[in-house]
């Protein structure tokens, strides 16, 4: 049986943060449950903003969600009536609890793994060649200085009777090296023929342990 693990949980602590950071004593498995209706909320109303993150922060009578995009306009919405419907939501979610809502701008999309990944399956769903959706990827995202990319689709590629999975690669992804920035993310495609599953990884280069924890450090400083 193949030994894998989620590369982001990997690095967890070591050049990696958490998208949730709060903590709790009783109540954690409805703050756990609150925050997975939080996220499913954001992808249901403002999916297609290209929605690379949802980090969430909690206080006891506060929450504060920023949202990484790649859209910020599509989230704001025009004179901000998207991003006032969707706090309104999301403090109706919580209980009436104070929400702030962050919207930051992907600079590049490009080196995102979810965003490719929601490209490549965006294309796969409009009957494009899944050879040539991944190799387009790979190329720009090499072209936009990564330093490696692997592209793994699996399903009933091309309508065939069988599923089968296909996998192209370009420039070095050390998936065991800890101190490599692998950013990993998943996507589903719905195909006439069924589901297509698209992984992607993304390798930026190293962050040394020390260097990201000083930076978390000065973070939680600011934060106080």
């Amino acid at each position: 049986m193949g030994q894998k693990t989620h590369p982001i949980g990997f690095r967890l602590g070591i050049n990696k943060d958490w998208n949730s950071k709060w903590y709790a004593e009783k109540n954690y498995a409805d703050w756990l449950e609150e925050d997975m209706k939080i996220r499913q909320l954001i992808q249901k109303k403002v999916g297609s903003a290209g929605i690379a993150e949802c980090k969430i922060r909690r206080s006891p009578k506060k929450v504060t969600v920023t949202l990484e995009t790649s859209r910020p306009g599509v989230v704001i919405g025009r004179k901000g009536k998207t991003v006032d419907e969707l706090r309104a939501d999301l403090q109706k979610l919580t209980g009436g609890k104070a929400v702030t809502l962050d919207v930051k701008e992907v600079k590049k999309p490009e080196l995102t793994s979810v965003l490719v990944a929601e490209h490549i399956a965006h294309q796969l769903s409009q009957r494009v060649s899944f050879r040539r959706a991944m190799k387009k990827a790979i190329a720009t995202a090499m072209r936009m200085g990564a330093k490696g990319i692997k592209i793994r689709c699996g399903g009933r590629l091309g309508g065939a009777e069988m599923g089968r999975v296909e996998s192209y690669h370009e420039g070095s992804v050390p998936l065991h090296t800890l101190r490599a920035d692998i950013d990993y993310g998943t996507a589903t495609s719905f195909t006439t023929y069924g589901t297509i599953g698209v992984k992607v990884w993304i390798c930026k280069g190293e962050i040394h342990p020390s260097e990201f924890k000083k930076k978390r450090a000065n973070e939680v400083q600011e934060a106080i």
